[in-house]
């Protein structure tokens, strides 16, 4: 039966063209009246309050969205290419008569135009063909009947051509090959696709309600569910672009990555197998060799099949040079009837490459991505177990690194991960082709390419020791910035910010001098790869003329097609060898991190809660925090702690309190000794650790709200006050670091995250010392004789008056428990105790020599009348005006964040951006020659090949043109041309990258230094990190190349198409629309992309910012047992940068796939084009030349599209570099036609009249019309309540902050009217945060290098630290570790002492500058300002009433005004002054009255 249905098939008339005409008419003919008759009886039954006909209102868009986008374009094509067949067939038999035949495919043709122009017009308006509601809808049954018989015919009626070709026009057959490819579209569509939407109301529904509608509420991205046909069209991205063309994306708007992508779902598989391979502590133990193979384990399936889709790719791309000879053969007629099957094999070579190669650079990021994640993951993890000291050996800058740099570029290497035998595959298959066309003289291509990729080597590894010296240097420079941008306040109080960025400037020289070798060995490389194939092809070609091998128009094609290939290859070598260094380098970086020591977990033995009455106690513990040190840090301690109990800790600065309660908290390692806790813990250290984000979640600290006990900690903590004056409550945002708050606030809302936490035993680090005397007091009372009378609670104090309220005092010096006991035991035994409450009387009895201040005999009837009346008043006459000046703040003040969001540019990224890049550097003098160098490379090269592909025979029975030396002599010089000039335009390339790169690098950094103190207050320093690391990365090294590579592929393309053209000009007929198209793609594309770039930038700060907030509150996060919650968050920050990078991924795929589609249509054209030009017409030679650029036509159009998408989301580095450079700037630092004199201030008399400030436009006044005068030579205390401005007025003198109405005059000179540098460098300050750098003791005392050893050490004596620095190794070179972390608090502030010593300065502010250390020390710190600064005028903020009470004025502040300023003695004569107030609760809190308070 089959063979008579054959037979049947095969009879003559069904094989007649003019049968297959009719039979095509009628079909069409068919579906046209199907079509009327369809509107017709649409408009008979249509009613009112059917849904008007119109277009489908599509919700999301999908795969099935972009399917049926699909067919609306196949129709069009179909239509549009039947009219231009018909129009130009018409004209063509008009001329030379009419036939039946041509009358039949005229008709057949029109109505194929009229046919698929009704369809494309109804898919598209929903005119016809669709169910009225909101449904799932699918092509209606008619319709794909309709369809099945059409892909039925078309496959017949290709069948039929392809055996009568001879006949048969070539237009036909692509006509053929068009239409089976349209029948099959919608055949898959008809039957497996479904689309939803809202349509028209029509008869028949051509979409069918026959699936459930189902919806992804998480979001999660597409391709988690994709299909085989999505995957390798990569439709599934398709709606995110689609999105991306329509709005500016937003980061809500990417889908979130799938389990296997993202870094939650893969990092616990991974560190179960890690443990299972290498055991419990595997991480500890990891070598490079094991981090590696891990890594590898961790994601081998992708490695395989990546391997699969190397291989495959790799064997298509050489399909093309194994048949370029054989095509010029069949050209110049030797072989027959071979034509259509060269060009499908042709076709499909390069389609099998693009869907490989498509998905295989898809897979490799893939795989990076997930690579990058779990190192990201890694290192946090080890971040939060790392012991102090192995934290000490790494700064938090180099941690950054390890993140930020090594584990991209390990990520990274995904690309490189085949290449070592993907080499030996292509050197052996081109070896195997030109054997095959050149004979025995391959071998000497063999020869050479190994010669030139040894050339290469040497150049490989400068590269890479370039490369490594760079980085090293990069690391350096960050380290510096971070720690420059940490301490930016200070620097510019002290004037010292124009010297730190000249440090920058030399660090970056240093830096620049790698960077300058690095890229003039890149550009060497780079002449290397673009001459090899010239060199290579030289040597061959000699080769066959010494060995007599003719040389052939065939065979010379195909090895040119096959050196181009090895180009690539020879290039990538040294380049893979250089990656697999700088990797393992990375990896060597990353798994020493990995090995540091972690925090011993036997340091405290923890007793299960509620088993023990006893909550601390240590037996005969020794600690250090080295070892190996000789001298432990904490010696012979021995002490225990009961539950319910309250411990003082108190001593000399440096006598190892902090390091005490360091000790509990596990933190310090231990010697011998036994330690054990019994309970939870709740930890308030002395630096405050605030996270950026609000209040609320500060306080939370990962705990549910409880709205009750939240108030009630509030209320404790005396925050509520505070909360009335920022505009959005707890809900304001802090800036890094606590960078908006006061000392006093920071130190409140971590005592709040304490108490919040509910836990057994409490560890407070002297946290009342940044806090006022009143405020003290309270917090004093409130939380700790209150809210905590029945927890454990050890606190260290300076302050004398909160240790009588202890249970149990400890007294330390020199890392020892001297003493213990309570109160009264110790008054009557210790020295040790005696020095230090001997040094607070005295401190008293100053005030006590007062007039009219109270003494110790009234304190009791005071007290009465105080709890009574006294502070009620106080507190109420405060409120009252805290409240009053609230309204004052709701009504005309404007309100808004500190920390606004980082800014982005949206949209097209605009013409200023490049041309600013282009013209930084000489003004863009060297960019037409780099051109110019480019097209005459191009022309040259072009020449060779052209003059190689007309000099040489087809064959071995024609005569050559030329004679052979002729031949070879003419292309040595082309060849030695095209080589100078590429040399010649690398050279040109990397002078101007780096001339712009450095030129960009000063002036954003110069701006950057020169920015008020609001940019820092308000930016993220991790934003400028991001630009002064990573976008500065992208200008030095990709940016300047990636542009020429845009500009020399734009030539390549211009030269492919000027050959292609020369020889088949109808190539233009596909060549014109499929730009057009590919353009649209390119329009369609790039908003997306250019988005997602941007919110890759803005997404990497947080992960950045977010892991140097833990490394700098390691101890507090341990101590509240937060490790968990704030590794997920990590994963969370890393899964948020993730997303954008996955995205834009799956998109540039999206497009290239696209692009080459297009590109592979165009080269099968132009085939076509050739085999259907009659012989003799072109030169097969040249035909052969045509064909071997055209098989590079897919690759240099997808690389001209691919390079302006990636240059103008890499180029968003440079808009967000030029964003810095337009920072609002300081004032000048030197106004010249006002420069004070060389002398000023002589008097130092401070007159400040009716100053107004606030700290940025849109948020309230701080200080509102604040008018007095500090006395030249007197000394001023200004005092008030926390967040009462006083340290604002200090910044205001020092014009951190300008004000915002009102002046300022020193001895007669507005400080507005003088540079910034004249006037800071005039006043000294003591800041309330003791800062210190990474360095020696030498250069933080003096960083301007102004000042002798002998007045260092005459300084360092003054302030008390003289002996302690000589006891040193280095002396004054002794090393400060990062943030001056291995001194005490105290000791750092005795440093800064030392700073104002040095400077001796007419005007001194002291702000808080005594509140770290012994009431003692500041005694000590006292008298040497008073003996030093006695002709100063000096300004104190202190908490301490004992560091105000002898200045010769106080001033009190309140909400930003005056409430009094007067002598002392005048303000305490009047009882109901506040000043008199706070001294008498001060002298009151400094008896034992807390002992009395609580009974306990």
């Amino acid at each position: 039966m089959n063979y008579n249905v054959v037979h049947f098939l095969m009879h003559p008339l069904f094989l007649k063209p003019v049968f297959l005409k009719v039979l095509s008419a009628s079909l069409h003919g068919l579906l046209l009246l199907s079509a009327l008759l369809s509107w017709l009886w649409n408009k008979m039954t249509f009613t009112p309050g059917t849904r008007e006909e119109g277009s489908i209102q599509e919700e999301i868009p999908n795969d099935s969205e972009t399917l049926f986008k699909m067919t609306v374009f196949c129709s069009l094509g179909v239509s549009a290419f039947s009219f231009v067949l018909c129009f130009f067939n018409y004209f063509y038999w008009y001329a030379s008569g009419w036939s039946e035949q041509n009358f039949m495919t005229l008709l057949d043709l029109a109505l194929k135009t009229l046919a698929w122009g009704v369809v494309c017009l109804s898919l598209h308006k929903g005119y016809f063909f669709f169910a009225s509601g909101e449904i799932r809808f699918r092509f209606s049954f008619i319709f794909r009947v309709w369809c099945t018989l059409y892909l039925v015919f078309s496959c017949y009626s290709f069948v039929v051509d392809i055996v009568d070709v001879t006949e048969i026009p070539t237009q036909s057959l692509v006509y053929d090959v068009m239409s089976t490819s349209a029948g099959f579209l919608f055949c898959y569509v008809g039957y497996f696709v479904k689309k939803k939407g809202h349509v028209n109301g029509i008869e028949e529904p051509l979409l069918s309600d026959d699936a459930k509608e189902t919806q992804d509420g998480d979001n999660v991205t597409p391709y988690s569910h994709a299909g085989v046909f999505s995957i390798l069209t990569f439709s599934w991205v398709g709606s995110l672009v689609a999105a991306g063309y329509k709005k500016t994306l937003d980061l809500e708007d990417v889908p979130q990555l799938d389990i296997r992508n993202s870094v939650a779902g893969a990092f616990p598989s991974f560190r179960d197998k890690l443990e299972d391979d290498y055991g419990a502590n595997a991480i500890n133990s990891l070598t490079t060799f094991k981090l590696a193979k891990s890594l590898v384990m961790s994601a081998w399936k992708e490695i395989l099949f990546t391997a699969f889709l190397a291989l495959l790719g790799t064997v298509a791309s050489y399909v093309g040079p194994y048949l370029i000879d054989d095509f010029v053969q069949y050209l110049d007629g030797q072989r027959q009837n071979q034509g259509y099957v060269l060009v499908s094999a042709f076709f499909f070579a390069k389609i099998v490459e693009c869907l490989s190669k498509r998905q295989l650079y898809f897979r490799f990021q893939q795989i990076g991505l997930r690579t990058r994640a779990l190192l990201v993951a890694m290192i946090y993890n080890k971040v939060l177990t790392l012991s102090c000291q192995s934290k000490q050996g790494q700064s938090s800058g180099e941690i950054i690194n390890l993140m930020t740099v090594d584990a991209e570029r390990i990520g990274a290497f995904s690309w490189y991960i085949h290449d070592l035998w993907m080499v030996a595959l292509q050197v052996s298959l081109a070896l195997l082709i030109l054997y095959k066309s050149l004979g025995i003289a391959s071998f000497s291509t063999l020869v050479t390419t190994i010669v030139v990729m040894l050339a290469n080597v040497p150049l490989g590894s400068l590269q890479e020791k370039f490369q490594n010296k760079l980085m090293d240097s990069k690391d350096n420079r960050m380290k510096a910035t971070s720690e420059i941008l940490r301490n930016m306040r200070i620097l510019k109080l002290q004037g010292w910010e124009m010297k730190l960025l000249s440090k920058i400037t030399e660090l970056r020289k240093t830096e620049e001098g790698w960077l300058k070798s690095f890229v003039y060995t890149s550009a060497m490389t780079s002449f290397v790869f673009w001459a090899a194939p010239t060199f290579i092809s030289v040597v061959t070609f000699g080769t066959c003329m010494f060995l007599g091998i003719p040389l052939e128009a065939g065979k010379i094609l195909s090895a040119l097609a096959t050196f181009r290939i090895l180009q690539e290859v020879i290039f990538s070598l040294p380049d893979t060898i250089s990656m697999i260094a700088q990797t393992k380098v990375s990896l060597d970086r990353i798994s020493s991190f990995l090995r540091l020591d972690d925090l011993p977990s036997d340091v405290v033995e923890k007793l299960p809660q509620g088993s023990s009455n006893t909550a601390i106690e240590v037996i005969d513990g020794n600690f250090s925090w080295d070892l190996s040190s000789p001298n432990p840090l904490l010696q012979n301690i021995n002490f225990k702690v009961f539950l319910g109990m309250r411990v003082a800790v108190c001593g000399a600065i440096g006598s190892g309190k902090s390091s005490l309660l360091s000790c509990v908290l596990g933190e310090v390692p231990k010697i011998s000794g036994n330690l054990m806790v019994c309970g939870t813990k709740a930890y308030v250290a002395q630096s405050p650790w605030i996270q950026s984000g609000t209040i609320e979640h500060n306080i939370l600290f990962g705990k549910h709200m409880d709205r009750e006990r939240y108030e009630k900690v509030l209320e404790a903590c005396s925050l509520k006050k505070d909360l009335e004056i920022f505009s959005f409550g707890d809900q304001t945002i802090i800036g890094e670091r606590g960078i908006n708050l006061s000392g006093g606030q920071k130190q409140r809302i971590q005592i709040a995250r304490a108490l919040y936490q509910d836990a057994d035993i409490y560890l407070f680090d002297d946290p009342f010392s940044a806090v006022d005397a009143h405020t003290g007091s309270h917090l004093f009372k409130e939380c700790l004789l209150d809210h905590l009378c029945s927890k454990t609670v050890v606190y260290v104090t300076h302050q004398v008056e909160f240790l009588p309220a202890a249970d149990l005092i400890l007294v330390m010096k020199d890392g020892r428990i001297t003493q213990s006991g309570k109160y009264i035991d110790l008054l009557k035994s210790g020295t040790d105790f005696m020095e230090l409450v001997g040094a607070h009387k005295k401190a008293l009895s100053t005030l006590y020599s007062l007039d009219g201040v109270t003494t110790p005999n009234e304190i009791s009837t005071l007290k009465q009348e105080e709890n009574v009346s006294g502070t009620h008043d106080f507190k109420e006459k405060e409120a009252s005006k805290d409240v009053q000046n609230e309204e004052t703040h709701n009504k005309s003040e404007p309100q808004g964040q500190l920390v606004q969001e980082e800014e982005r540019e949206k949209g097209k990224v605009g013409f200023s951006v490049y041309w600013n890049y282009i013209t930084t550097a000489y003004g863009g003098a060297m960019v037409p020659f780099i051109l110019l160098a480019q097209i005459l490379f191009q022309a040259l090269q072009i020449g060779s090949n052209y003059w190689m592909a007309w000099a040489t025979p087809i064959s071995t029975h024609e005569q050559p043109r030329v004679e052979e030396m002729t031949l070879i002599g003419v292309y040595v010089g082309f060849a030695i041309g095209s080589s100078f000039c590429v040399l010649v335009r690398a050279m040109l390339l990397v002078t101007t990258g780096y001339k712009t790169a450095t030129i960009l690098f000063n002036k954003m950094h110069f701006c950057i230094f020169r920015a008020p103190m609001s940019f820092f207050d308000s930016t993220p320093s991790g934003r400028v990190l991001s630009r002064a690391s990573t976008d500065q990365s992208a200008v030095d090294t990709i940016i300047p190349y990636q542009m020429a590579s845009l500009a020399f592929s734009m030539i390549q393309l211009l030269g492919i198409i000027t050959v292609m053209s020369q020889v088949a000009w109808q190539v233009f007929i596909v060549f014109i629309p499929v730009i057009a198209v590919g353009i649209w793609y390119q329009q369609y594309y790039l908003p997306s992309a250019r988005e997602l770039a941007r919110l890759i930038g803005i997404c990497k700060a947080p992960v950045i910012q977010h892991l140097a907030e833990t490394i700098s509150g390691t101890s507090t996060i341990r101590s509240y047992d937060q490790q968990s919650r704030f590794r997920d968050t990590n994963m969370k920050l890393t899964d948020g940068y993730s997303r954008p990078k996955f995205s834009v991924s799956g998109a540039i795929e999206w497009l290239r796939f696209r692009l080459d589609m297009l590109s592979a249509i165009t080269f099968a054209f132009s085939l076509l084009v050739l085999i259907s030009i009659p012989p003799g017409i072109i030169d097969p030679g040249i035909a052969g030349l045509v064909v071997t650029y055209g098989l590079n036509l897919n690759t240099i159009q997808a690389w001209v599209m691919w390079n302006l998408c990636y240059i103008e989301n890499k180029i968003i580095s440079v808009e967000r570099m030029l964003q810095y450079t337009c920072i609002p700037s300081e004032p000048p630092l030197v106004v010249e036609e006002d420069r004070p004199n060389p002398s000023w201030p002589s008097y130092g008399e401070v007159d400040i009249q009716d100053l107004q400030v606030r700290y940025a436009p849109h948020l309230p006044l701080v200080l509102r019309g604040i008018t007095c005068k500090f006395g030249g030579g007197l000394k001023t205390g200004i005092v008030g309540r926390t967040g009462s401005g006083k340290s604002t007025l200090i910044q205001t003198l020092f014009r951190i902050v300008e004000p915002t109405c009102g002046q300022i005059m020193i001895d007669n000179i507005n400080i507005s009217s003088i540079g910034l540098h004249d006037l800071r460098s005039k006043l000294s300050i003591i800041p309330q945060d003791p800062t210190m750098f990474e360095g020696t003791v030498r250069n933080n005392l003096d960083p301007l290098e102004e000042y002798s050893d002998e007045q260092i050490w005459e300084a360092l004596d003054k302030c008390q630290l003289g002996d302690e620095v000589r006891k040193k190794e280095g002396k004054l070179d002794s090393t400060i570790t990062e943030n001056g972390e291995n001194w005490s608090m105290g000791q750092r502030q005795l440093v800064c002492l030392g700073r104002v010593l040095l400077k001796k300065s007419k005007v001194l502010v002291l702000d808080e500058a005594t509140a770290s250390v012994d009431t003692a020390t500041d005694n000590l710190i006292q008298q040497t300002l008073r003996k030093h600064f006695s002709n100063s005028t000096v300004i104190t903020i202190a908490h301490r009433i004992t560091s105000v009470v002898d200045s010769d004025m106080v001033l009190l502040l309140s909400q930003g005004l005056i409430e009094e300023y007067d002598t002392p003695t005048t303000l305490l004569e009047n009882k109901s002054s506040s000043f008199a107030q706070l001294v008498a609760e001060y002298t009151m809190r400094s008896n034992t009255n807390f002992e009395k308070s609580v009974d306990h």
